[in-house]
């Protein structure tokens, strides 16, 4: 008789639970809040990572092969054009340079020595056609022989060869002065070459040599940036970069936490094939006081407003890859 109670007891509660399940299913309806919907604005924004850059980039190299002797630079360090960055021994090139000035010292007075020269020989060639008129008259007067005649005459013919022969010397001396002039101007150009400086003003963000090495044309010594064209490299999906536009808006996130106002600068036209993305260049309106080259970076491409129907975010409810609303119908 207990175990018949038991058994009925346990079948109310069941009845019980599928009552209340039932109704849960097909008469409950929990309130949920409605939200009308309206036309309105979003902005648009396009987001993508990034890492700080600089438009113009400089590697400093020597011109000529020679060994640092001092370097008055160092990696951060700002510094303005023509301002001396580093030294390489001289000692050949003071030389050469000294050399060749010397040499172009010694033709000067050549073209001196040849000037002289042919201003004695006109002179003797204006004597000479001198002494030759006046011998001519005289011999068609009858008052010199032939022999007379003719040595005046070979006279003036050697005072006219001496002259050319002095202004051929002076054109040789002038074209000698002229090559050692321009040997003692490049001389010069080889010795300043051994004082490096710097090409624009900038930041120096890299030193890659240290005093005693020995450096090659084109081997890097420092790199350096101009500041004043600092931008965000950021990748940008090609899905949206159709809605940013050069000169929109931007705000540019540096992973220290800072946050600073930018505005697109330049986007490229050459895609990623393997990321399908494309570099946008966000420059700085205000150069951060603190930053690194390939710092990492975030930015945020205010890229106006759209017009639509405008309901919260909380209204979403995805399904799969699908996103969707519940309609209150009726």
């Amino acid at each position: 008789m207990k175990a018949k109670w038991k058994m009925i007891l346990a079948l109310s509660v069941v009845a019980v639970l599928v009552a209340l399940l039932a109704y849960r299913i097909f008469f409950y309806a929990p309130p949920v809040a409605v939200i009308q919907a309206e036309e309105g604005k979003v902005a648009l924004e396009v987001r993508g990572p990034g890492v700080v850059a600089s438009r113009i980039q400089v590697t400093v190299s020597t011109r000529v092969t020679g060994i640092l002797k001092a370097l008055h630079a160092d990696q951060g360090d700002s510094v303005k054009a023509g301002q001396l960055l580093a030294l390489l021994d001289d000692t050949d090139a003071a030389a050469k340079a000294g050399g060749a000035a010397a040499a172009s010292a010694a033709s000067q007075r050549n073209i001196a020595a040849a000037n002289a020269a042919l201003a004695k020989a006109r002179a003797d060639r204006e004597l000479a056609q001198g002494n030759f008129r006046r011998d001519e008259e005289v011999f068609r007067a009858g008052y010199i022989s032939q022999a007379a005649m003719d040595a005046a005459t070979a006279a003036l013919k050697s005072a006219q060869s001496g002259e050319a022969n002095a202004a051929a010397t002076l054109g040789a001396r002038q074209a000698e002065s002229q090559a050692s002039a321009q040997e003692a101007v490049y001389a010069r150009a080889l010795h300043s070459f051994t004082r490096i400086t710097a090409p624009m003003d900038g930041l120096i963000v890299v030193r890659d040599a240290e005093m005693g090495d020995t450096v090659v044309p084109g081997s890097p010594i420092f790199r350096m940036v101009d500041t004043r064209t600092l931008w965000v490299a950021a990748r940008i999906d090609e899905s949206v970069v159709g809605q940013v536009e050069v000169g929109q808006p931007a705000t540019i996130r540096l992973r220290s936490g800072k946050e600073l106002p930018g505005k697109v600068a330049r986007i490229n036209r050459q895609s990623d094939a393997a990321t399908r993305e494309l570099e946008v260049d966000v420059a700085f309106r205000e150069i951060p006081e603190r930053f690194a080259i390939d710092q990492e970076a975030q930015v945020v491409i205010h890229a106006g407003e759209e017009k639509g129907v405008v309901i919260p975010a909380s209204a979403l409810f995805q399904q799969g890859r699908e996103f969707g609303v519940l309609v209150a119908a009726e």
